[in-house]
Order: structure tokens, then C-alpha cells, then sequence
């Protein structure tokens, strides 16, 4: 199995927390998207999307698209468990995963706020107040769903699921952002728990082969 990823894409970032949650051995290739290595025609070939991740498979089984990948080895890998077997509440986990990777992450990806400032010609200061209206946004709404829940360590449990999974990438790109974290305690709560996991430690940025300080 190999994994295309970037070390500090949060969308990659997501699917080395799955894998590593799940035990799963795999080759890592790296490809630089800050100087435009996923446009390259070998790399288009494979992925049509210019993006990462990308997952292929020992049989040459080719995903992209973080969530579809990490149900994709939920399926494969069915312990432990990414999403819970209770009909609601696996709902609301994909919701609450979806609200970030769908709500918040798209419209702060590298290629959204290289558009912003080298075609509409934003300023650094327009860029970064854009990031953090619309991290601010979303964050808020997340905070005030699990807010609402008993509290656990994990956002929907006692153990890490999806939405955690997406969670921790989008909060640790906050934080490198300067994003003002203090208005969210309870998502605060869940990041500082779940950075601890060996998973999640395995996964993080700083331990990839292709880190760049």
C-alpha cells in the first residue's frame, strides 16, 4: 500500500491518522504542493485531481479524497471502528466530519489562498483575516455541538472516530495560523487528548519523511 501525501496537508494528515489508527503498514511518498510537484504529468496520471492524498492499494486500487479513503480502509480494517454501529450517532459523527472537511477545509486549502493572493491580489493581512473569519466559523459550530454532549474524551466516545479524525488536523493548522483558539475549551479539550495517542502522534506533521521546518 502506498500513501501520496503531504506533511503538513491537513486532508493527508487525516488519513495517516486512520492508518496509523488501524495499524496499517504502507510506503509514503511525498509530494511537495507548495512548489507545484502534484501537477506534474506522471503525478496527474495517477491522480486527475492535483491534489492529496492519494491511496493505491497492493492491487493497484487507486482512491483519492481523504473520507472516501479512510471509510475505504474502515471497510478493509473493520477494527477498530471509525464510526460507530448506532445509526444516529454514526449520523452525527459524519456530520460533524463533514462540517469540517466540507464547511472549513475547502475554502482554506494552499490552492484557494494562493488564488486569493496571486490572481485577486489580496493582501497578507486580507488572506489571513479571510482564514480566520472562516475557521471561526466552523470551529464555533463545532464547539457548540459537542458542547451539548456529555462529555468524553474523544469527541463522540471513549475512542477516536472520524470526527476526530478530522478535528485535529483542522485545529493544529489553527493553531500554525495564529488562529485564536480560546472562544472553543471544549475542542481545545479533545486536541490536547488526542495528540497524546500514539496514532495520532505517529501521524502528525513533524514526523513525516518529507517535513520541511
Amino acid at each position: 500500500m502506498k500513501l501520496y501525501s503531504f506533511f503538513n496537508s491537513s486532508t493527508s494528515y487525516r488519513v495517516r491518522i486512520a492508518l496509523a489508527l488501524k495499524g496499517v503498514s504502507y510506503e509514503y511518498q511525498g509530494v511537495n504542493i507548495r512548489i507545484g510537484e502534484q501537477e506534474t504529468a506522471d503525478y496527474i496520471h495517477l491522480n486527475p485531481a492535483k491534489g492529496v492524498p492519494l491511496l493505491i492499494d497492493d492491487d493497484g486500487f487507486r482512491l483519492n479524497q481523504s473520507l472516501a479513503i479512510i471509510e475505504y480502509l474502515d471497510a478493509c480494517f473493520p477494527e477498530p471502528a471509525l464510526l460507530p454501529k448506532d445509526i444516529k450517532l454514526r449520523a452525527q459523527v459524519r456530520a460533524f466530519a463533514y462540517g469540517i472537511s466540507c464547511d472549513i477545509h475547502p475554502i482554506n486549502n494552499l490552492r484557494v489562498l494562493k488564488y486569493l493572493k496571486n490572481q485577486l491580489g489580496v493582501t497578507e493581512q486580507q488572506k489571513a483575516d479571510w482564514y480566520k473569519h472562516w475557521v471561526a466559523e466552523g470551529l464555533s459550530a463545532a464547539e457548540s455541538v459537542l458542547s451539548a454532549r456529555e462529555k468524553t474524551p474523544y469527541c463522540f466516545g471513549e475512542q477516536p472516530s472520524l470526527a476526530d479524525i478530522c478535528l485535529i488536523p483542522q485545529m493544529a493548522n489553527a493553531k500554525r495560523f495564529g488562529c485564536d483558539l480560546s472562544a472553543y475549551p471544549r475542542l481545545m479539550e479533545v486536541f490536547e487528548h488526542s495528540i497524546k495517542h500514539p496514532a495520532f502522534m505517529q501521524a502528525q506533521p513533524e514526523e513525516q519523511p518529507d517535513f520541511i521546518k
